[in-house]
Formats: structure tokens, C-alpha cells, sequence
């Protein structure tokens, strides 16, 4: 279980003071795979002090044996002066009168307690980077270059501790100059668990339909020459396969988007690196600010939300109507050589089947992109944990994370208030991820994605799995949604043997954002979604929620209203506007759609369930402006609504009103005359949406107060992806006086759902 730290300095350095003196330190935090032993091994060395480092579970040992000076110097130092990745802390400190040897050895890693942390993979570094761009180097373009401070990390891990017999790298001895490399202390590599060449590491191989090419040079140079003549090729990364393409011409991206069956949802753009940031190349095409520009060459290498130039080459198809790009830079040695090859951005989506986890396997590669991809870019480095690309956005002046991926994840966070036992939540249905929880940390891992395949429910079982070999723990309790028809609630339903709590979705959307500023003692949260199911039966999705993780209360919310046709509305945009339409008399009919049939179904109620979203509002929204009728992906209604938003609008509120059980409800109906008045543009209406809503939150927030007294606001769920929306209502908020939040670390959305499952479980305690 975590421990937390203890002071390192118990007394003062006891400059001067002459004898000797032993200790044996246990050092947790970020200290396995960061190259952490072997800068022990020399700094003791450089001190005069003899004793040992070795791999304890997921943390350190350590035995210091020397002059008493010494040897405190040798604890503040390592916890001062560590290598850029580690992040130690001192768990516990006792004194050693065993002898030691003369020196200082690595021993090998032995057990010990649960708890230590597991690293999220690393961007090939600058050293790395010179070096495999230098002829005169024995790993000049080598694709898998790594040291102490770069490469795989989660991905590669079978079990801790992080040694190279419980990596992906097992399978790979060792050549002669390697292993001098390994064993010299000072080199780069010393100890670097991940170290190998092109005579004794991982190798690429190319795969088309006429042939099978083995080799680093010639794989990759076929990988170019097929993307160079418009081709399509699906390349095995760190995490995943990524599907390339060019970037520039609409012929390739409409060719992909055919093949993938991916209409309109925007693709992610790798471009190369260039100038003295990396940027200069991206900045041709896209508008980075500080921020932004921050976020992308961050140790997580996300992909990263930017506006689009018009003057920019790229294609129109990338993200159609939108105006802004998902951009993300090589982070992986193999990137960084196709880049350069190719000379220009590429197209580089997730390898998978719409919404499904990302593929790790050739075979299985090769099996569901054959109708996708002309070629293959293999290697043959075993991917352990697979993890896609994360995402941020920038939202008032902060990147936020809309995914958690490869770089970001598992994410660690801790909680002021342990578990009593170790907890395995289990997310909602789309977006899904997975977190552990033990002690007073949580664990979040990478994205899943949706449960709704086959696949998707392997990748649940084995993520979770996972997740417990690594941390050394066995859950205890299962944490899921509410809704019995989710995935996730129905595999923990068939776990016989571990006890399960459900959680109201929109309750672990608010303790998610409580959980991530534990500094507020009472919030007041917007949960804001497409829909969840709420207490009374209903879907809600458009609620404020009073109180803290334990204890909330429902206090604010939206008019009902009764989308047709259940699900399908999530996808049909028209069945929301309809049903608004319909509710206030009005025969709106949706652009090329016959509605006849449908209407009599929603005036008998059949297969109309009752919702308070706000998503669903926006949807309708959409619909109204006939952005789009039906969706070919989650959230297509939306932000095409917020991209052609006009300039800042002040414009009323929606009335509210007091319900007999003492809630406030808010009208939506104004908002549906103002959709509709065509006399507006569209830009100007869908201005006039969001500074509504906006102004109705803040409005809600106020009442509540005058009701209810202080407290926090927290903006959560899905909705608040939209970046007008959020900076809005903060603002608003902010100039009323409360204390706003909206998550970073944490997605807002559904991905956030596991992290709050577990703050809302340890508070029920």
C-alpha cells in the first residue's frame, strides 16, 4: 500500500561530525525506468560511500554505509539532484549496522511492497535524437535508440520492477558493445533497461501484397515510397498501429476516409519537426500560442487541438467545417525517420475499427485493416499494454485532456482519503477508462475506448488485469455505472466473487472534478452530457449538484423533453429538434426527412424517454441550423455548432423556475424560438446558444447561493468540451464572485467517470 513520504532531513547535516554511520532508505514515487539506480551507483561512489541500490517492487532500496556526513549529503543529493524523469520520495529510513562491501553495487531487484509507479512511455530525447541522426554513431538511424531518460515505458512492462526480464526486451540479448554500454557507469545507458542496436535489438519489416520486405532501411524506404505515391500504410508504434497518409492532397485522406468508413470525424496530423522548437513546420499550417506550443512538446506528446490558417496547404478533408486541426509531433524514433523521409505532415490516425481500442498485433493488424491499409510498417518489440494518443484542448489559457494515452497515462493521482480496500472502477460505455485505486492513490489508465465490441470488453478485462500486475495489488470491490445496460456494469454483475457499488454517472462526473482540487470542501457542480442515467429513473444530463463526493444533491437542472427513438437520438440530431418543436406546437420539419411516422410515434410516447441533456439541446441546435440532420460521429452536431459561432453575444438568460421537489428548472423554449428566427444568421445563432446557456449557469449558480450559502463551482462532463461554452460560463462565474474549476488532468468527459467512481467510493466508506 502507498505510504506516505517522510521528512528527509529528521536532523540537521551533521557537518563535520566524524564515524561512521549506516541507513537503509525505501525511496517510492517515479524511480523505475528513469535511470534513478545507477545515478545511486555513481553519485555514492563520487561520495565515499559503500553499500548497495536495487528494484524493491515498484519502489527503491537503498543501503548507505560511510562517514555520517557522507552519507546524509548522499539522501539530500538523490532527492535534489535526480535525473530529469524520477520523481523519488523518501517512504521510510532506518539505520543499517550490517558491513558492506567496498564500493557500490546494483544488486538485482527483489519483492516488496505494492505501490510503486508505474511510468507512462517517454519521447525519444534530444541525445538520442543527435545520435541517431549522426553518421559516425553505431545506432545512426536506428528506429528504436533509448536510454535512461527515453522510450516505452507502460507499454513495455509485464511486471515490476522495471528490469529488462519483465519488459517487451527480454526476447533481445544483449550484443557485446551494448552490454559494455549496460555495465560502464557514467554511460547514458548504464542500466538502461531498454538499451539495444541494430545487431542485437528490434528490426522493422514492411508487408504489401506482393511482398515481404525485412530490414530497417529497406522496411522504412518502402513505408515512404508508398505514402509518397498516395498509399496508405499502417505502422506499428509504441502503443498501437497508426494509420498514414499524406496530409496534403484530398485524394489520400477521402481514400482513407472511404476505407475507414469516417465520413467527417477530424483526423490527426503528425507534422515534422523543424526550427529551433520543432514548430516551424506546423506553424506554416496551423496557429500555435505559447500554450499550445507548450503542450505538444511536452514529455506526453499529445495531439493537441489548433485553429487552422487559411493560408495553410493542407487538406480541406482533414476536419471539414471545423477550422481546427488535432496536430501532434514524433515522439517515437521510428516517427521521427518517416517524417523526416517523407518531408511533410501525414494523416496519422488511430489503427483501429471506428471507436474500438487501438490495435498492437501484426497479424491481427493485417486481419482488420487489410480493407484499409496498403502496406504495413511492422516491428517485432512486443507492445504489453497498448495505449493510443491522448488529446488536449486549450481551454482559458490551460491545456486540457479530453484523452488520456500513450505519455499521459496511467496517470497517478493522489487522494487525501485512502480506500480502506483496493478498488478497480470501471468508467461508462464510451470513452471508457479504467482506474485503480488503493491506499490514497488512484491509478487511471489509457484510453479504452467503447465497450459496444468484442474487442472492447477483451481490452477491459485485460487492461483491468493489467493494471493490478503492475501496482502489486488484488481489488477487493468493483466499481461501476449505474445503468445495467453498460458493459462494464454487466462483466462486474458476473465477477461472483468481489462485492460491487454503482455509482450515478452524473455523481462520478462531480466527485471527478472534486477529487482533482481536494482544496474545496463544497461544490456546486454543472454535470453537463449527452445523457446518464439519473436517481429517478431518467436521463439526465443537464443537472447541478450541490454538495460534496458522498453527499450530493440535485438543485438545478433543464425542462424535459422526449427525444424519439431512445439511443438513436445521440446520432439523428433531428429526433431532438423535432421533439423540442413538437413540444411547443410548432411543425418544424427537419430539411430531406420524412417525419410523419415519427411523430405519431412521439405523440403515443413510444420509445421516448424523457432527458434533461444539454447535450442533447446542442444537438438539436445543429439540426435547427441544418448543420447536419445525422451524425456519422459522437459530438459531429456540436462542434460544428460552436465552429461557426459568431462574436461574443450578450444575450438573456433562460427563465427559471422553482419545482415543487425545490429544484430550479430552466426553459429551454426561448432558446428554440431564437434557433429558429432565420432572419439571424447562423453564426449569430449559434453565438447566441452559447452565451445563453452561459449566462444560465451562472444565473442558477446565484440562486443557489442565496438558497444554500458557499461554495465551489465545478464544470464537468461532456459538454464542456466546447471551448466557447466553458470560457464563457468561467468567465461569468469569475466575474460573480465564485471560485470556477474545470478539470486539466482528468477528462471532463466520460473518460473522467473512473477517476470520480473512486473519489465517490472512498467517501462512502
Amino acid at each position: 500500500m502507498a505510504v506516505a513520504p517522510v521528512n528527509p532531513m529528521p536532523s540537521a547535516l551533521s557537518k563535520g561530525v566524524k564515524g561512521e554511520t549506516g541507513r537503509t532508505w525505501l525511496i517510492g514515487g517515479h524511480v523505475q525506468g528513469v535511470g534513478f539506480r545507477p545515478f545511486v551507483s555513481v553519485m555514492a561512489n563520487e561520495l565515499g560511500v559503500r553499500g548497495s541500490v536495487r528494484n524493491r517492487g515498484g519502489q527503491v532500496e537503498i543501503v548507505a554505509i560511510g562517514e555520517r556526513a557522507s552519507v546524509e549529503l548522499l539522501l539530500l543529493r538523490l532527492l535534489a539532484e535526480h535525473p530529469p524523469l524520477a520523481r523519488p520520495e523518501l517512504i521510510a529510513a532506518r539505520s543499517c549496522t550490517a558491513a558492506a562491501d567496498s564500493g557500490f553495487r546494483i544488486l538485482p531487484s527483489g519483492c516488496g511492497d505494492p505501490g510503486g509507479a508505474v511510468l507512462p512511455d517517454e519521447p525519444a530525447c534530444d541525445a538520442c535524437l543527435t545520435e541517431m541522426a549522426d553518421p559516425n554513431a553505431r545506432r545512426y538511424r536506428y528506429p528504436f535508440i533509448a536510454c535512461t531518460q527515453c522510450g516505452p515505458r507502460y507499454t513495455t512492462m509485464a511486471s515490476p520492477p522495471f528490469d529488462r526480464a519483465t519488459t517487451g526486451m527480454s526476447g533481445f540479448p544483449l550484443c557485446r558493445l551494448c552490454r559494455a554500454e549496460y555495465q560502464q557507469p557514467g554511460d547514458r545507458r548504464f542500466h538502461a533497461q531498454l538499451i539495444a542496436c541494430a545487431s542485437c535489438g528490434p528490426s522493422l519489416s514492411f508487408r504489401d501484397g506482393s511482398e515481404h520486405i525485412r530490414g530497417n532501411e529497406p522496411a522504412l524506404a518502402r513505408a515512404i515510397e508508398t505514402l509518397r505515391t498516395g498509399g496508405i500504410v499502417a505502422a506499428r508504434g509504441i502503443g498501437g498501429y497508426h494509420l498514414f497518409c499524406d496530409a496534403t492532397p484530398d485524394a489520400a485522406i477521402n481514400r482513407l476516409r472511404d476505407r475507414k468508413r469516417r465520413p467527417a470525424k477530424p483526423l490527426a496530423v503528425m507534422f515534422p519537426r523543424a526550427g529551433h522548437d520543432g514548430l516551424d513546420h506546423l506553424r506554416l499550417h496551423c496557429a500555435v500560442n505559447a500554450e499550445a506550443g507548450r503542450s505538444l512538446l511536452s514529455p506526453e506528446r499529445p495531439i493537441v487541438l489548433v485553429s487552422l490558417r487559411s493560408e495553410g496547404t493542407l487538406s480541406h478533408a482533414l476536419a471539414p467545417g471545423l477550422g481546427e486541426l488535432g496536430a501532434l509531433l514524433p515522439y517515437s524514433p521510428l516517427h521521427e525517420l518517416l517524417l523526416n523521409g517523407f518531408g511533410r505532415p501525414l494523416v496519422a490516425t488511430s489503427g483501429n475499427l471506428g471507436g474500438e481500442p487501438v490495435l498492437t498485433e501484426p497479424a491481427e493488424a493485417e486481419e482488420f485493416l487489410a480493407s484499409i491499409a496498403d502496406a504495413f510498417l511492422h516491428h517485432d518489440r512486443p507492445i504489453l499494454n497498448p495505449a493510443d494518443d491522448g488529446i488536449v484542448r486549450i481551454i482559458s489559457g490551460r491545456a486540457r485532456a479530453f484523452r488520456l494515452g500513450r505519455g499521459s497515462a496511467p496517470l497517478s493521482i493522489s487522494q487525501s482519503r485512502p480506500l480502506a480496500t483496493p478498488v478497480l472502477a470501471l468508467g461508462g460505455q464510451m470513452k471508457v477508462t479504467l482506474a485503480l485505486g488503493f491506499g490514497t492513490r488512484v491509478v487511471i489508465s489509457p484510453h479504452l475506448g467503447d465497450l459496444d465490441s468484442p474487442r472492447g470488453l477483451d481490452r477491459l478485462e485485460s487492461t483491468a488485469e493489467a493494471l493490478q500486475r503492475l501496482h502489486g495489488v488484488r481489488v477487493q470491490t468493483l466499481v461501476c455505472d449505474a445503468h445495467s445496460g453498460y458493459t462494464g456494469t454487466r462483466w462486474a454483475a458476473r465477477q461472483d466473487s468481489l462485492p460491487v457499488l454503482r455509482i450515478s454517472h452524473h455523481h462520478a462526473h462531480a466527485a471527478a472534478v472534486a477529487g482533482e482540487f481536494p482544496q474545496e470542501p463544497r461544490w456546486l457542480c454543472f454535470t453537463w452530457d449527452g445523457s446518464g442515467l439519473g436517481e429517478d429513473g431518467t436521463l439526465w444530463g443537464g443537472e447541478a449538484l450541490l454538495g460534496c463526493p458522498g453527499s450530493w444533491t440535485r438543485v438545478g437542472t433543464f425542462r424535459s423533453f422526449t427525444p424519439l427513438g431512445g439511443d438513436k437520438a445521440a446520432r439523428e440530431p433531428w429526433r431532438s429538434a423535432s421533439a423540442l418543436a413538437w413540444e411547443m406546437g410548432l411543425d418544424w420539419r427537419a430539411p430531406g426527412i420524412d417525419t410523419g411516422l415519427a411523430r405519431a410515434a412521439w405523440q403515443q410516447r413510444l420509445n421516448c424517454p424523457p432527458t434533461s441533456s444539454v447535450g442533447r439541446l446542442f444537438d438539436a441546435a445543429s439540426a435547427f441550423l441544418d448543420l447536419t440532420q445525422r451524425t456519422s460521429y459522437e459530438g459531429e452536431g456540436p462542434m460544428a455548432l460552436e465552429a461557426i459561432a459568431a462574436e461574443a453575444s450578450d444575450e438573456a438568460a433562460l427563465p427559471l423556475s422553482e419545482r415543487t421537489d425545490g429544484v430550479l428548472e430552466a426553459d429551454w423554449e426561448p432558446l428554440v424560438h431564437a434557433l429558429l428566427d432565420v432572419r439571424v444568421t447562423a453564426g449569430r445563432r449559434s453565438a447566441t446558444m452559447h452565451a445563453c446557456l452561459a449566462r444560465t449557469l451562472v444565473n442558477q449558480a446565484i440562486a443557489v447561493k442565496k438558497r444554500h450559502g458557499l461554495f465551489a463551482v465545478g464544470l464537468t462532463g461532456g459538454v464542456f468540451q466546447n471551448r466557447r461554452l466553458a470560457e464563457l460560463s468561467l468567465c461569468g462565474l469569475r466575474a460573480a464572485g465564485f471560485r470556477a474549476y474545470l478539470p486539466f488532468r482528468v477528462p471532463c468527459n466520460d473518460a473522467g467517470l473512473s477517476f470520480g467512481q473512486i473519489t465517490e467510493a472512498a467517501a462512502r466508506q
